[in-house]
């Protein structure tokens, strides 16, 4: 079953369905990585910086046997790196063993202290996170165009932004962002943001399709309804509704049956799925069900509608 495409407004196509590696443990990460390639039909790997295990992905990639130009490889700018994108760059193209990346994020509209006391969170004496107010996004992305102009990279976008984010970096930007990776699923569908992107042709990249650790949505009643319906699995009906609504789609597991199931089952509900059927699911949040899984305590105001208030 072959994976769809979605093309970026620089003409550049991405498979829909990519596996993601954020939490996989870098013993498990490099198995799954290569099964994915290798037997599962996979051609899409998304990875970060900040999840500490690129070495382990890069050598899962080169096991698999799948030529590095058949595998569309994504990764994203930690927010310590914001004022030094391409050492950042440079040290996930050596992790990865590769000289290009296809996709380069900025992976939160937040720039971290450089200089704090942790290179990956750094904290104030009071526990905050220590936040650089004096950096502004549109510098970040002013880098993240250079090093597309060097050709380390074949396309660039961000991860994590609001309406509001994006707004800091669109007048200035000479190189619109091709995507947008977001919490989306259906508790969480972000409608009016979708819609946003759509308007300035920015792809909604979609994490946490099953409702990110332990994937509490399985259990719920419309998804496993509209399941039985088709002789599906309600991850295939979580994963195929985004596919149908042309997001690109990120599933995560170190599972074997699991990484081939994602793809297989979830192509066959974006086939099965009819127009009743996501308008359905479009609705389950408004109904009551909206929720975000992922929500770390950044001490700003992200923008986002339905981001709980920061606590320290």
């Amino acid at each position: 079953m072959s994976v769809p495409v979605v093309t970026f407004n620089n003409g550049i196509e991405i498979p829909a369905l990519g596996l993601g590696t954020w939490q996989s443990k870098p013993e498990e990460v490099t198995a799954a990585v290569s099964y994915a390639l290798k037997d599962a039909g996979y051609r899409h790997i998304d990875c970060a910086w900040g999840y500490g295990n690129e070495k382990d992905v890069g050598a899962g990639i080169r096991a698999s046997g799948v030529p590095r130009s058949e595998v569309f490889i994504t990764s994203k700018l930690w927010g310590t790196w914001h004022s030094r994108v391409e050492e950042c760059l440079d040290q996930t193209l050596a992790n990865l063993g590769t000289d290009y990346l296809d996709l380069y994020l900025v992976h939160w509209p937040i720039p971290l202290n450089p200089n704090g006391n942790h290179h990956f969170i750094p904290t104030l004496p009071d526990g905050t996170r220590d936040i650089d107010h004096t950096w502004k996004l549109q510098d970040t992305w002013k880098q993240m165009e250079a090093v597309l102009k060097k050709g380390k990279v074949k396309a660039i976008g961000v991860s994590n932004f609001s309406e509001a984010k994006l707004q800091e970096i669109l007048p200035t930007a000479e190189i619109i962002p091709v995507v947008n990776q977001l919490e989306l699923h259906v508790y969480n569908p972000q409608h009016k943001l979708v819609e946003y992107l759509k308007s300035k042709k920015i792809v909604p990249q979609a994490y946490s399709p099953l409702g990110s650790t332990n994937s509490p949505l399985l259990t719920d009643e419309t998804v496993l309804k509209i399941a039985e319906k088709y002789s599906l699995n309600a991850s295939d009906v979580l994963i195929g509704y985004l596919v149908a609504k042309g997001f690109v789609v990120l599933p995560k597991s170190v599972t074997p049956s699991r990484i081939a199931s994602n793809l297989t089952g979830a192509l066959a509900a974006a086939q099965a799925l009819v127009k009743a059927d996501i308008a359905e699911l479009d609705g389950l949040a408004a109904a009551g069900k909206q929720r975000r899984f992922v929500t770390p305590p950044w001490p700003i105001d992200l923008g986002f509608e339905n981001w709980p208030p920061y606590k320290k």
